[in-house]
């Protein structure tokens, strides 16, 4: 169950990011809509079910200062999961909420004997992205410095910036995403209205599937996301069917403006 927190939280974009690079030119990052406004302050809880076994808890925990937003995600592994693979993992991204540009992301991942910490820090005045990551269980340590096009989004808050967007049924986002020193042209397909029960409720949703320019995504497995039909567009369930099984994460409590 290897990139844990990527499955289940940020895997939807984060496929995506984890492509080769790719030729084609990345869209421009359209602003968030005022009418979906990304909340300021907001804390998700959620269940996740590995096949049909529980496997872990995660949340997500919105703060603002200014226009600049802070996401933290965490993800931790449970009960026969957590004896087979313990898990342990944070993320962290910063960006701005009335443009949608992100301005750093961290991450602490703790999946097995696996330990990795890494931050990314988007330069627009240089259009530069730099990376450094530490493996801390070899003590290895690299960086690398790449170009940006302009205004992207990062693996983690390009799931609230998805919900800052209009949902319409039939039509598709395309956002320039930053991860691993490249940029990748990333589409959500707006497919559907459905009910979807959780733990925190039913809700009416809208169903929409994150994908890589190419079809690299496809080939790893497809994961979908379920925001609520409405002007919160809070994502409300997460579903990737994956080589090793799939795992769906619903929203057990949320809390917040």
């Amino acid at each position: 169950m290897r990139n844990f927190l990527a499955a289940f939280v940020a895997g939807p974009i984060l496929l995506a990011a984890l492509s080769p690079p790719v030729r084609a030119q990345a869209p421009s990052l359209a602003a968030p809509n005022a009418q979906f406004q990304i909340p300021v302050n907001e804390s998700l809880t959620y269940a996740v079910d590995w096949r049909v076994f529980p496997a872990g808890t995660a949340t997500f925990h919105l703060q603002a200062k200014g226009n600049k937003v802070h996401v933290g995600a965490t993800a931790a592994s449970i009960g026969t999961v957590n004896l087979l693979f313990p898990v342990s993992d944070r993320y962290d991204s910063v960006f701005d909420r009335q443009t949608g540009c992100s301005f750093e992301y961290r991450k602490q991942i703790q999946e097995g004997r696996r330990r990795i910490t890494g931050l990314m820090q988007l330069d627009y005045g240089s259009h530069l992205q730099k990376i450094s990551e530490k493996n801390l269980v070899s003590g290895t340590y690299k960086q690398q410095t790449s170009p940006i096009p302009g205004c992207v989004t990062d693996v983690l808050s390009a799931i609230f910036y998805v919900g800052s967007q209009p949902l319409q049924i039939g039509h598709n986002l395309y956002f320039p995403l930053a991860d691993g020193g490249h940029v990748v042209p990333v589409t959500v397909k707006v497919e559907a209205k459905e009910s979807v029960i959780t733990p925190a409720g039913t809700f009416s949703a809208v169903r929409v599937q994150p994908t890589a320019a190419a079809g690299v995504v496809k080939n790893r497995g497809d994961i979908w996301i379920w925001y609520t039909d409405d002007a919160r567009h809070l994502p409300v369930q997460v579903r990737a069917h994956l080589f090793w099984g799939t795992i769906t994460m619903r929203l057990n409590s949320f809390s917040g403006q």
